[in-house]
């Protein structure tokens, strides 16, 4: 049952990682990286090791993503175009 959850994961950290990617709102790629950050913790605690998932949780998913909204919203949220 753990296997089959870890592929789950892995498949859904690719996904969001692509995603971040080639998402072309600023906005749309923080919180896909937040998903991401998520995603990573829930690894880490999977595998043993709930003080990095804590932190991973606590800074990744949560401060990170906050520090990047604030700052898109300082600037102004922005498309990028090809």
């Amino acid at each position: 049952m753990i296997e089959v959850l870890q592929i789950i994961i892995l498949i859904g950290l690719l996904l969001t990682a692509i995603l971040a990617v080639l998402q072309t709102d600023l906005l749309h790629a923080a919180v896909t990286l937040g998903a991401f950050s998520f995603l990573l913790a829930l690894e880490f605690y999977i595998l043993q090791a709930p003080d990095v998932a804590i932190a991973e949780a606590g800074i990744g998913a949560a401060l990170t993503t906050a520090i990047f909204i604030f700052a898109i919203r300082a600037v102004g949220r922005k498309e990028v175009t090809s």
